[in-house]
């Protein structure tokens, strides 16, 4: 196992369901969801947060979000709505330091923003 528990998810040392998998990223289940579908699309190549996003990740990033989309159309949260959040830093509430995207929805979301 590495210092990288998402780097290990990806790796397949720590097994985890994959729910898409793609050339640039993998989709799991949140295991302490906030919403009914709680999932994390995670990038196969370590970048350690949303900050360190850079003009030649750009496509990754765009990349993360189209995924996430597609997930929510497929699971029909598009018409009620969903949400998408990248979190920066232990103030938001980022626990693992490797760039993640959560979306989140089968109920309203309220709260922030």
């Amino acid at each position: 196992m590495g210092a990288c528990l998402f780097c290990d998810i990806v790796s397949g040392a720590i097994p985890a369901g994959r729910l898409h998998e793609d050339d640039q990223c993998i989709v799991i289940s949140d295991i302490a969801p906030k919403a009914p579908v709680h999932l994390l699309i995670l990038p196969r190549e370590h970048v350690s947060s949303v900050d360190a996003l850079d003009a030649s990740r750009e496509r990754l990033a765009g990349h993360l979000v189209h995924v996430a989309a597609q997930l929510a159309r497929s699971r029909g949260l598009d018409a009620p709505g969903y949400r998408l959040v990248f979190n920066h830093g232990s103030d938001a509430g980022q626990t693992v330091q490797h760039l993640h995207l959560h979306l989140l929805g089968g109920r309203i979301l309220d709260g922030m923003c």
